[in-house]
């Protein structure tokens, strides 16, 4: 076992608002005027792919937080293009972010990079970034911000399409039309793709569809005249018919060639049956996207099939991640379907509490599982008055501290042994338990307490004598009220009781520094919301096993 007890830094107090002496030249003043650690740029570049930029924080707007980290991101694909590519596709792959949009845009940030190889890679891994049709465009649409279509762009968008089965291509054409004023039209004519007079090529630029035949002395045909039904894949077929059909016809079609929501038209989506032929092969992400609309028109009520399907479906682990479900996804749509109210719009609906306490619980198996560590966790929760403005990741309605209580939920649910405790400049009894629900727990938290002090947690269970494993202290890491750094309560905690426990913070924000040590090997900086996070943790914390 190793005994982080040996060589440990200085154990003296600085005040936050001053840099450790010796150390001036590795911290920098966070944006709250108090001192940390700077972050490395590789570490601030995953923080912003998990986590994005989106609705800034409660001392930087979106603005410049969405510049700060872009100008990062820049310097990482410039100092190693390849590690930066990699980063990029491994995190969007594992579907560890929330949002797949930072990872699009720092794919076409590397697409547009100076280095040739860079560019070439970047756009190599263009299908494994942009795996459906709504990240092409936005990919598109970053892209074409930033640099020509030349050669290189041009074919690596070609294969999206040409590289896929017919069926597959055809599903993504029809069920993923446009995005932000893109279509497949505008892109299949900027990427100049092969083959655009086959009848699916010519049917997405937008030739008209007839039943008739076509003669096969007409091959040599426009792109624009017009496509004879039984040319198409029956999945458009399906959804030209469907442009005029009656209810029971819609219904059909669901089922017979699996037509999605986007698919059918906007009359019929008020309908209940309409919503039941689709929940039959709805995907569990739509599914969860679409419980509002299912509520509002009557088809999830209690009691009903509808609700027993989407509770079991939310209750299945191995649903959740094949789906690849992440944790924000149903956090947000917790909160608003619980609420009863689209945050758009005028749809109302009666929530279902069976379908809200399935929601609960969907959020735990989102996460990958781990075994229990039987370690002694503290899990200390930021409730100051920066942890109540802007949203993570960009979601509506959940804030900074609402998300470090569900993170915290989270561990105290993996781990029987942990204590669960606010901060602000003092310590704060949330009365929170693993035995909470969600929203229960996060409402606890929405409290503003004022000034940051992330070390109270530390000196909390040393006053109070309280024998700790771990730390894990969840924050946006804009602290400067403390008369110590959390780096040295750390050693000062380890030193006076002669426990090895390791300090583990948990960012909400993207932001430039961190609160770590960096030359601690007892300490770590992770991600809020990354769907690995139990795993990291319980290996760090593992390592401490005899």
């Amino acid at each position: 076992m190793k005994n982080y007890l040996l060589n440990q830094p200085t154990s003296v107090s600085t005040p936050q608002s001053l840099p450790i002496p010796g150390r001036e030249s590795e911290m920098q003043r966070n944006n709250a005027g108090g001192f940390a650690f700077t972050a490395d740029s590789f570490a601030r570049m995953e923080r912003f792919l998990i986590m994005g930029s989106e609705g800034g924080s409660y001392y930087v707007g979106e603005q410049d937080l969405t510049k700060s980290n872009v100008d990062n991101v820049r310097a990482c694909i410039k100092s190693d293009g390849r590690r930066a590519v990699e980063m990029i596709v491994q995190i969007s792959e594992a579907g560890r972010a929330p949002k797949n949009d930072p990872a699009l845009y720092a794919l076409a940030l590397a697409a547009s990079a100076d280095n040739p190889e860079t560019r070439v890679l970047a756009l190599a891994a263009l299908p494994k970034v942009a795996r459906i049709g709504t990240h092409l465009f936005t990919f598109c649409a970053f892209v074409s911000s930033m640099r020509g279509w030349g050669p290189g762009l041009r074919k690596a968008v070609a294969k999206w399409y040409t590289a896929r089965p017919t069926d597959q291509l055809a599903y993504q054409l029809v069920k993923y039309q446009q995005r932000n004023g893109w279509s497949h039209r505008d892109v299949l004519r900027l990427a100049h793709v092969e083959g655009q007079n086959t009848p699916l090529m010519r049917w997405a630029i937008g030739a008209s569809v007839e039943a008739r035949e076509v003669t096969a002395k007409r091959i040599e045909r426009k792109a624009t005249y017009p496509v004879a039904t039984g040319e198409l894949p029956a999945i458009v077929s399906a959804f030209e018919e469907g442009k005029t059909a009656g209810e029971q016809t819609i219904r059909k079609l669901i089922a017979e060639h699996g037509l999605t929501h986007e698919m059918i038209p906007t009359q019929h989506l008020k309908s209940p049956a309409v919503w039941d032929a689709l929940l039959t092969k709805m995907p569990v992400a739509a599914m969860v996207r679409s419980l509002g609309r299912m509520g509002a028109c009557g088809l999830l009520k209690p009691l009903s099939d509808a609700s027993k399907m989407v509770t079991a479906r939310l209750g299945d682990r191995d649903v959740i991640r094949a789906a690849r479900l992440h944790p924000i996804a149903l956090l947000s749509a917790l909160l608003t379907y619980n609420g009863g109210h689209g945050q758009k719009g005028s749809l109302e609906w009666a929530v279902v509490p069976q379908v809200v306490d399935a929601l609960n619980d969907a959020f735990y198996l989102a996460f990958e599982y781990v075994e229990p560590t039987g370690k002694n966790f503290y899990l200390g929760v930021d409730v100051s008055g920066s942890m109540t403005a802007g949203a993570v990741a960009g979601t509506s309605g959940l804030t900074p501290n609402m998300g470090a209580a569900a993170m915290a939920m989270l561990i105290a649910r993996t781990e029987s042994n942990y204590f669960i405790g606010g901060f602000s400049s003092s310590f704060v009894d949330l009365g929170i338990s693993a035995n909470d629900r969600l929203d229960a727990a996060m409402r606890k938290a929405q409290r503003n307490y004022g000034g940051t002090d992330c070390s109270i947690a530390i000196k909390h269970a040393l006053a109070r004598d309280i024998a700790v494993d771990a730390f894990v202290v969840i924050t946006d890491g804009e602290t400067w009220a403390g008369d110590v750094h959390a780096s040295q309560a750390i050693v000062q905690y380890r030193q006076k009781t002669g426990r090895d426990a390791k300090l583990i913070t948990m960012n909400m924000v993207p932001n430039r520094t961190r609160l770590t040590d960096p030359t601690d090997a007892g300490s770590m900086d992770v991600v809020g919301f990354d769907a690995s996070v139990p795993q990291v943790i319980n290996q760090f914390i593992g390592e401490q096993k005899q």
